[in-house]
């Protein structure tokens, strides 16, 4: 089987293409990926026997609709060539793009008249995620331009993955034929996100943020409730590891707060290297925003991950995270209250023993919903997709 993936985002650090990519490996598969390339990252490398190659730089600074439109069409452009080239050397029987922008699948539109197989992987849903990032009314012709794109995008693909559960009816009910997509949530990696034998500064009381920096993923609220707890906890440390365009704003809130060598920014690491410094965390902090349409129904792959690592998880209650989780693996909290996210802090850091039935009730949990358990439904799908009939069986087709 070849197989070439096709990301506007960095394979080194997108856990859900390097996870596909690493169970096609596994079993023998040919694998491809054109992505985006970091500073000081070569054009192309071979990682873990994936041929990876980067055709255009990018930095997460986008502060306005039209400069990120720009650095995404010129990614379609060069993708389109640097596939089709591609194609022709070596025949892909299924071309795996992931989303966003759902129109990036129209860079595979020569392999698909030529025979290839095409997947939209919606990571996020973009009318919702567009209007989060940029302000944008739904009302708005560019919210309906979004959704026109969507049911375009969908329309083109031969399949489609669904990153969560409560997108899955939505979708199908604006944009997918039923039959057409599969929910495949985004699963941490069994072999990079697994309990270590760590010993932690007792002096110190460690708490981990490692993502993306935009305004939905709250962590300002994060930074407000150090504020209200350095005086009485001054253990206190809140690492943040990330790249994004709140950045700069988060680290002026910081400094207006008094928040030097409590709050500490680091910049990004690969994925392999975030699991171990992760595992060193007393306790993680996902405070995504309810308010947002986009935050609140995102799924936070980073509470999986600690999960699975065998770290206390306190996290904002959203609607999605509530959909999967619950309080007896999660200390839950009010979104966008820093006063209550200073409450779960503090009662996990005067409780070790909740801190530990947490983190071993996710562990259980996580022991039965790893990839290693459900990377079955992705590599079925393939099959599936590249026979002859190029049909999805139902059994293929089953939700995560």
């Amino acid at each position: 089987m070849k197989v070439c993936m096709l990301a506007y985002s960095f394979y080194e650090s997108d856990m859900r293409i390097l996870r596909y990519a690493k169970s096609l490996r596994e079993r023998g598969d040919t694998v491809d990926v054109i992505a985006l390339r970091r500073s000081g990252a070569p054009a192309f490398e071979v990682i873990d026997g994936v041929n990876v190659y980067r055709v255009q730089g990018r930095e997460r600074n986008e502060r306005g609709a039209l400069k990120y439109a720009a650095r995404i069409m010129r990614f379609m452009a060069v993708s389109f060539f640097a596939l089709t080239a591609r194609y022709f050397d070596k025949a892909y029987d299924v071309i795996h793009v992931h989303s966003v922008p759902d129109v990036l699948v129209f860079a595979a539109i020569v392999p698909k008249i030529f025979g290839a197989r095409v997947i939209l992987d919606i990571h996020d849903i973009l009318p919702e995620f567009f209007a989060s990032k940029f302000g944008v009314p739904k009302q708005s012709l560019k919210y309906r331009a979004m959704l026109l794109a969507e049911r375009a995008s969908a329309w083109f693909s031969d399949h489609v993955i669904i990153a969560n559960d409560l997108w899955q009816p939505r979708l199908v009910n604006r944009s997918v034929e039923k039959d057409q997509c599969t929910t495949i949530i985004n699963y941490p990696d069994d072999e990079l996100f697994f309990p270590r034998d760590v010993v932690t500064d007792p002096n110190k009381f460690r708490i981990t943020y490692p993502g993306t920096l935009n305004a939905h993923q709250g962590v300002d609220v994060a930074v407000h409730a150090m504020a209200l707890l350095k005086a009485e906890m001054p253990e206190l440390e809140f690492h943040i590891y990330g790249e994004g365009p709140s950045k700069p704003s988060l680290m002026v809130l910081s400094e207006s707060l008094g928040l030097g060598g409590v709050v500490i920014f680091h910049d990004f690491l690969p994925c392999d290297q975030i699991a171990d410094i992760m595992a060193l965390s007393d306790v993680a902090v996902v405070p995504k925003k309810a308010s947002s349409d986009f935050g609140n129904e995102a799924m936070s792959t980073k509470i999986m991950e600690f999960m699975a690592i065998g770290v206390p998880v306190i996290a904002s209650r959203t609607r999605v995270d509530t959909f999967y989780h619950d309080a007896s693996r999660v200390r839950f909290f009010t979104s966008e209250d820093p006063r209550d996210l200073a409450v779960a802090i503090r009662q996990l850091r005067h409780d070790p023993e909740l801190r530990k039935l947490l983190a071993q009730n996710a562990l259980a949990y996580m022991r039965s919903n790893g990839w290693a358990q459900k990377q079955k439904i992705y590599l079925q799908l393939i099959d599936n997709l590249s026979s002859p009939a190029g049909l999805v069986s139902k059994e293929a087709g089953v939700t995560s």
